[in-house]
């Protein structure tokens, strides 16, 4: 018999893993709520040629590709059968694969406008809290299949959405208690800029796909992998000279306009920043230009959320400008922009940095034990009542040692114990027990409602 498994990079949550991220996703829809933002859902797969030469070539790499029904079933054709194995050697086709797995949100979200627009009301503000799979390579912080909690605003190219995101990402993480997140920003504009003067903007996925890799492979790396792409050592030179902006925003704003203000995409990439950043004045936001971001269809602005430095995760969101994405659709003209929180990733920081607040890790408030049949009964009731007013509760599932009850409460973290015998059904009183201070009172029944909601 074989040994149950799940896919590498998936997971099982338990019931206190339930609890803690529905914590994160309230918290975020919460907060995308009071800006403004209607939810969205859109299908776990997507029409492959929806997906494809939307991410570049290092993303389109790690979508997941769906065989056509029947491609590879023994009792079908040995077309079929010959589909399957060019399918294992890597190769697609229509007759192979016409569907993938989202691979994030952003471009099914892009082809709801596009389907919809007619009916749409602009700008269109919407989130969207939903599972994204990618055949990345499994490890910390990094799974197969996981969640993101996104907001898009279409129809606008006001720089006051972008200010209104950073402005969120400094909600979301400070109600989540992540205050020593970081937050930074750079312009797709800037790195064009970057390519016009190293080449041309032919050059602009090479220079972004490299520069993307910096935190990853360090500095000599990234020039090892130009110079694989073909650039020269005098535009690897003024890359390194870029990378190596440091200061205050201020000062790196000035050190960004010597090397590239006099080409009109960095002219007007560092009048954008510049606004932003000192719109956004009680964000801690930090210009940093060797953000890339090494998405094809940004186009201006880019955001990166980080983990606090005392945690090894590195980015938990992001996002950016992205003008032309519905044009991908056949539908010119519409202008976007859009975040995304990384929730697992932002979960597995919080566990580390035990942040998840006491309550959030239990269900039950109150259980009652189970007495004998006639007090089980009696306790039912009052049990009842308590849940029609909201009061979480449940009973002990048959008559047993107290010990063995309160083992019971203990390992599922219920606060509270609620014991009525025959003695406090006739003085209709019960005793309530909390369990993590260990005090114990006498409570009558009309009052327990109030006791448990104090």
């Amino acid at each position: 018999m074989a040994k149950p498994s799940i896919p590498q990079g998936t997971r099982d949550f338990s019931a206190d893993t339930v609890r803690k991220r529905n914590y994160i996703f309230n918290t975020i829809r919460s907060v995308f709520e009071i800006y403004g933002f209607e939810p969205l859902e859109t299908p776990a797969m997507e029409n492959l040629d929806t997906l494809m030469g939307k991410y570049g070539e290092e993303g389109d790499k790690l979508i997941f590709k769906i065989l056509n029904n029947g491609i590879g079933d023994p009792k079908n054709s040995e077309k079929s059968k010959a589909g399957f194995e060019k399918a294992l050697e890597g190769k697609s086709s229509s007759d192979l694969t016409e569907r993938a797995l989202k691979y994030d949100l952003t471009i099914p979200f892009a082809r709801h406008v596009a389907m919809n627009h007619g009916r749409l009301t602009f700008p269109y503000r919407r989130y969207q809290v939903q599972p994204v799979w990618r055949a990345d390579r499994p490890q910390k912080g990094r799974y197969r299949e996981f969640t993101q909690c996104d907001a898009d605003v279409v129809g606008s190219t006001a720089l006051t959405n972008e200010v209104e995101f950073c402005h969120i990402y400094n909600e979301v993480f400070n109600k989540l208690g992540l205050w020593d997140y970081e937050l930074k920003i750079n312009s797709r504009k800037i790195l064009t800029a970057l390519a016009t003067i190293c080449g041309g903007v032919s050059k602009m996925t090479d220079i972004t796909v490299a520069i993307d890799k910096l935190d990853k492979i360090g500095l000599d790396k990234v020039k090892e992998e130009l110079t694989a792409r073909e650039l020269t050592e005098q535009q690897i030179a003024t890359i390194e000279k870029y990378l190596l902006i440091t200061g205050t925003n201020e000062e790196k704003l000035t050190q960004i306009t010597a090397l590239i203000g006099h080409v009109e995409a960095g002219k007007k990439g560092i009048e954008e920043i510049t606004w932003v950043y000192q719109q956004a004045a009680n964000v801690k936001l930090q210009i940093d230009f060797t953000l890339a971001r090494g998405l094809n269809y940004y186009t201006g602005i880019i955001l990166e959320a980080k983990a606090p430095a005392e945690v090894k995760m590195g980015s938990i969101g992001g996002g950016g400008r992205y003008n032309d994405l519905t044009a991908l659709f056949d539908l010119p003209g519409i202008a976007g922009v859009g975040i995304s929180f990384g929730v697992d990733r932002i979960y597995d920081v919080m566990e580390e940095l035990q942040l998840f607040p006491e309550a959030v890790q239990s269900g039950t408030k109150a259980i009652f034990f189970n007495m004998g049949e006639t007090e089980s009964q009696f306790a039912f009731n009052i049990m009842q009542q308590l849940r029609g007013k909201g009061i979480s509760c449940e009973m002990y599932h048959e008559f047993a040692k107290i010990s063995k009850q309160f083992s019971y409460a203990e390992k599922k973290k219920i606060q509270y114990a609620v014991i009525i015998g025959s003695k406090e059904i006739e003085q209709k009183y019960c005793l309530v027990k909390n369990l993590s201070t260990g005090l114990q009172e006498v409570i009558i029944f009309d009052q327990l409602f109030a006791y448990f909601n104090k």
